[in-house]
């Protein structure tokens, strides 16, 4: 007589019981994460650590795509095999289970950090890349100087990434596979070491000397203002060319006379401004070694080249110039 198995089937189960040893136990479940446990974007709730291991598995893909910055009309990429990126799923769901030991209260979350390392050192080198692609220097602005024209070039910005806040955002793109890998940094402003306005305050008064012509030009704020007839060095003592500035100013100046043979009988000797053989009349501007710009008795000798190395102009012209040059004003002289 055949017997049904489903007739058999309890007899079966006793009988394992039966034979099963003493103390033996049914085997605990895995523990599960808290409610509320998030990773990366990804809800870990209820799940042991092997499930959430595998439900952040798709995270590794999206982790490991390059970040692209865009910036002056350029792309740069950054691989992440080049920072060593690496993403640790099961860890991670390690980090969900332990946070799990204090919960979310209802209804609310708490996010983990994803497990994710990678070498900085190369971030770095890689935004110096950027950096140097997408440079634009300022450019200072400048005065050029004839003795007939002041010719001003504008200051100009430049521009550049800024570099620790691109090195800070790239890292947190990294650390975070939810976010777009494109990055617009832009660029800030460089300032020039010159700019317009400090070309203008050095600038402010400018003179010139034309030893050919015989003219002292003098200029305000980059523009001509005026032309002075002038009498400069005679030949053996000719008035140097080149950029100076007034170095000192005085009023009805003391004459100081220079050790040299032309001086006769003069020479070392100091004579007052009120003496009438002093040669410099009413001001003096001096420039170098012993060179000045002064005022003379000799209205005749304006417009030639009779002086010992200084540049002669008429009384009335000197104290006019005098009280619009401070010193320090650049005097060019060709």
């Amino acid at each position: 007589m055949t017997i049904p198995a489903r007739a058999l089937l309890p007899a079966l189960v006793a009988a394992l019981a039966a034979a099963a040893p003493a103390g033996a136990q049914t085997p605990r479940p895995a523990p599960t994460i808290a409610a509320g446990i998030t990773a990366g974007g990804v809800d870990l709730s209820g799940l042991t650590v092997d499930r959430a291991t595998l439900a952040l598995a798709p995270l590794d893909a999206r982790a490991k795509a390059p970040v692209v910055v865009a910036v002056a009309g350029h792309r740069f990429t950054l691989r992440t095999r080049r920072v060593k990126l690496a993403f640790d799923a099961n860890r991670t769901a390690r980090r969900a289970l332990n946070a799990s030991a204090k919960p979310p209260a209802a209804g609310r979350t708490h996010a983990v950090p994803l497990a994710i390392e990678f070498i900085r050192t190369p971030i770095r080198r890689f935004v110096a890349h950027v950096h140097r692609r997408a440079y634009l220097a300022p450019r200072d602005a400048r005065v050029k100087l004839t003795v007939r024209h002041v010719y001003r070039s504008r200051g100009r910005r430049g521009r550049e990434v800024p570099v620790a806040k691109l090195n800070r955002r790239i890292e947190a793109k990294l650390a975070d596979p939810r976010r777009s890998r494109l990055l617009k940094p832009g660029r800030v402003s460089v300032h020039p070491a010159v700019t317009t306005r400090d070309v203008r305050r050095r600038y402010a008064t400018v003179l010139t000397i034309s030893r050919s012509t015989f003219k002292l030009r003098l200029f305000k704020h980059l523009r001509w203002v005026r032309t002075y007839g002038v009498a400069v060095g005679q030949p053996g003592h000719r008035t140097p060319a080149g950029l100076f500035s007034i170095a000192s100013k005085q009023v009805n100046p003391t004459w100081n006379v220079p050790h040299s043979p032309w001086a006769g009988e003069l020479q070392g000797q100091s004579i007052s401004g009120s003496d009438p053989s002093n040669p410099l009349k009413a001001r003096w501007m001096g420039i170098a070694n012993g060179v000045g710009i002064h005022g003379t008795g000799e209205d005749y000798s304006i417009g030639h080249a009779a002086s010992h190395g200084c540049i002669r102009m008429h009384v009335s012209d000197v104290i006019a110039l005098y009280r619009r040059v401070p010193v320090g004003t650049p005097v060019l002289i060709r």
